[in-house]
């Protein structure tokens, strides 16, 4: 139907709409646009018929937008550029819901329109004032008497107060001695369960008694507390006849009179049930504390109905249009609404304490979450309490039955993932609880277990709460089943989930596995007494640990990233353009640790060698990825980063040679010294001190040259390692000794004496030295 046509076309539209609408479908048409709640109802309709038609032809294209040149840049159909456009989507239906919401109380625009024309007319001005007035002074007298009868009625109430606190006192007594009874001593427990019962019998007889015995003092306090209030509706009924001279007056006070009984009747009902000032006679098992906060919470509550009382009957006695006094009754509703949901915050604790099952049922698990479900009623009291209000401000069809069905299935829904979870995290505990083989097998494999149950227990919770927040919204009406599945932004999100998740279980599994066949082949070195092989590989850990964690996290971040939209082609360029800034500045460290990393490898050095590197001799004290510590001879600590070590001298590995070099005279028999080196090894050898240290006999190398200067004797001694210099000092001691005593000739050395200026000097002169007859000299260190 054309309701708008062109200003060209007036007349043509108005005819062709004249012929093609009845005057009945006009006349609706009208209705359904001057109520609000049809009109509200039509416009969602034409939206909901909107959203499904075909859009209309597609305007000239927009300039292309440039390309995007951020590292974190959406791709345009990624799980992000979903998310972006389905929040949009849902931005503008909240505002749409948000309007028709506000679109309820427009009406109030007529309440103000009314208000100035009633007080602009001065006519209509007097009879407001005048009823007003009127109904203002009757109430006040008759509040007037009802407090003054209230207070003579005090008397009544303190004695009907004292006789329900001396049968209470009466109840008590048996209570206490039926009650104070144990059980034999040496009873079983079957006995002790039997008794328990029994004295829970006894006490629920007891209490039952208590109530029926308070019910004639609680119907008592009641009527007393009525006469005040029927005396208030015959003053204020009789003088609204008698002291009223317009028909409005009449109807004002007879409005706001029954208003105030009806609250006061109601309010008086209630506070049956508490008493705050009588504890006697409280029907309702609840604190002095509870019962001062709900009566003065009825107060208010019971207010908000008589005012809608009110309203709806003075709409009426002035003519107030319909459209503003359903909006004035619809804000005081919704405000008793928000009332009701505040007490309902308040008493939540309390309400949830009573709710509580037996102290003897609370050990049993059904029990116990019963106990624990408890402390949620305020939800569904909330819900539905501001369901009831926009189902009835809205006037939606079925809505009541939908509140029923949406409570019972959430009901149901809360049960289930309940339920779910125990069944689920028990799962987990017994996936989580590694046996004592197993423990025994691979030691410490409890406690990596229990280093990621908290975190995995998160995840797990996490997952139970969406699944039970998308079945409460199903639960609801919302299509989020359809939406998870077969929407276009669910199965993302579902796949973006599932490919995380599998992406760090994965990446878990392979840094724990990789850390478990490092730790066990360290302790099969250990094992099979290859301590140096062992600690070798403890000290390349950290780096191939940190090489492997690396790489895990740079993988299961590009994995996240992707799977969240994110544009991981950039981050990975800048990444690399950075790596090998970085690289080339810092070639030295990188040299370092390469170095390092290989030198330990391939057990070149380990802690306590004496090496020779970079120039330095010394002990091994601390190894690193990157750099080298010795210790020299005269104490010194020189620290060698790796990538100055071009080669390394060790002395600590597999054996040690002595080399025995001296000059012995031409003349010196070769066999006898030979025989005397031989001869004192093995005496070294027989010595527990040097004998272990010591691997092979003396081993005669021959006669490396021989001239006017003598002859180099060699010979070589192997020994263990690092145990060079000692064997070497101790033989060549002994050495020294033996050939003095044996006459061993060494060759004597001649030189020129260039510098002599003494006396008797004429020129150069040669001085030799006078060889001893035997030989004197120890070998050379």
């Amino acid at each position: 139907m054309c309701l708008l046509a062109m200003p060209g076309q007036g007349h043509a539209a108005d005819t062709d709409a004249a012929q093609g609408m009845s005057r009945e479908q006009a006349q609706q048409v009208l209705a359904v646009m001057n109520d609000p709640a049809k009109r509200a109802e039509f416009t969602n309709t034409l939206s909901a018929i909107a959203s499904r038609l075909p859009s209309a032809p597609a305007a000239p294209a927009a300039a292309p937008r440039p390309a995007a040149t951020d590292a974190l840049s959406v791709e345009p159909d990624t799980l992000g550029s979903d998310l972006v456009q389905d929040m949009g989507s849902l931005r503008g239906r909240l505002i749409v819901q948000a309007q028709h919401f506000v679109a309820l109380f427009g009406d109030l625009v007529f309440v103000a329109h009314w208000t100035h024309t009633i007080f602009a007319d001065p006519q209509s001005r007097m009879i407001l004032f005048d009823a007003m007035g009127r109904a203002t002074l009757i109430l006040l007298l008759a509040l007037a008497a009802e407090h003054g009868f209230s207070l003579l009625l005090r008397k009544p109430l303190l004695k009907v107060t004292e006789r329900a606190v001396a049968t209470e006192r009466r109840l008590n007594l048996p209570d206490a001695t039926a009650t104070a009874a144990p059980p034999p001593a040496g009873a079983t427990a079957q006995d002790k369960d039997d008794a328990q019962a029994r004295q829970g019998d006894i006490q629920a007889q007891h209490a039952t008694l208590r109530l029926l015995t308070r019910v004639p003092y609680s119907l008592m306090h009641l009527l007393i507390k009525l006469l005040p209030v029927g005396l208030f509706f015959a003053l204020g009924t009789c003088f609204a006849y008698l002291l009223t001279t317009t028909h409005q007056a009449m109807l004002v006070t007879l409005t706001l009179t029954n208003a105030y009984v009806v609250a006061r009747v109601v309010y008086l009902l209630m506070e049956t049930l508490f008493v705050p000032h009588s504890p006697a006679i409280r029907l309702c098992s609840a604190s002095d504390q509870t019962a001062f906060m709900v009566t003065h919470w009825l107060n208010f509550l019971v207010a908000a109905p008589s005012v809608v009382v009110c309203l709806s009957t003075l709409g009426g006695v002035f003519d107030m249009p319909a459209r503003g006094t359903e909006a004035i009754i619809r804000s005081v509703v919704l405000i008793e609404h928000v009332l009701v949901a505040i007490f309902t915050w308040r008493v939540r604790m309390h309400v949830a304490l009573a709710l509580q099952p037996p102290a003897r049922l609370r050990t049993q698990p059904f029990w116990m979450f019963l106990g624990r479900l408890v402390y949620l009623w305020w939800v569904p009291a909330m819900f539905f309490n501001f369901a009831l209000w926009l189902i009835w401000a809205t006037h939606i069809q079925g809505g009541y039955a939908w509140i029923i069905r949406t409570v019972i299935l959430t009901t149901a829904v809360v049960i289930l993932s309940r339920v779910l979870s125990v069944l689920i995290f028990n799962l987990q505990n017994r996936l989580f609880h590694v046996s004592p083989a197993m423990e025994a097998r691979y030691p410490g494999l409890q406690a990596r277990v229990n280093y990621y149950y908290p975190v995995s227990r998160k995840i797990l919770s996490f997952l139970m709460f969406f699944a039970s927040a998308m079945l409460f919204l199903q639960a609801l009406g919302l299509p989020a089943i359809h939406f998870l599945f077969h929407g276009r932004l669910g199965p993302k999100i579902i796949g973006a989930m599932l490919s995380v998740l599998v992406a760090y279980t994965v990446a878990i599994f392979i840094w724990e596995a990789a850390n478990a066949a490092l730790q066990g082949q360290i302790t099969r070195f250990e094992n099979s007494s290859q301590t140096g092989r062992a600690s070798r590989l403890r000290t390349v850990l950290p780096i191939i640990k940190t090489v492997l964690l690396a790489l895990i996290i740079i993988i299961v971040a590009v994995t996240t990233l992707s799977q969240i939209g994110i544009n991981v082609a950039p981050l990975l360029t800048g990444a690399g353009i950075m790596g090998a800034a970085i690289a080339f500045g810092a070639q030295s460290l990188v040299k370092d640790f390469i170095t390092g990393f290989f030198m330990l490898v391939e057990n070149a050095i380990q802690v306590g060698d004496w090496v020779t590197a970079g120039g330095v001799s010394g002990t091994v004290e601390h190894l690193s990825i990157r750099t080298l510590r010795l210790r020299s001879v005269n104490g010194d600590l020189h620290i060698i980063p790796f990538s100055e070590v071009s080669s390394i001298a060790n002395t600590s590995r597999d054996y040690n040679l002595v080399v025995v070099d001296f000059m012995i005279d031409l003349s010196q028999d070769t066999k006898q010294l030979c025989a005397i080196l031989h001869e004192e090894l093995e005496l070294m050898r027989k010595t527990p001190r040097y004998g272990h240290l010591i691997m092979s006999e003396f081993a005669f190398l021959g006669i490396e040259q021989a001239d006017g200067n003598g002859a180099r004797f060699l010979g070589s001694v192997r020994t263990t390692p690092g145990s060079k210099w000692t064997v070497y000092r101790e033989y060549y001691a002994r050495l020294a000794v033996r050939m003095n005593n044996e006459g061993i000739k060494f060759p004597v050395p001649s030189f020129l004496n260039l510098l002599d200026n003494g006396p008797g000097a004429d020129g150069l002169k040669v001085t030799a030295a006078v060889p001893p007859t035997t030989g004197t000299h120890a070998p050379q260190a």
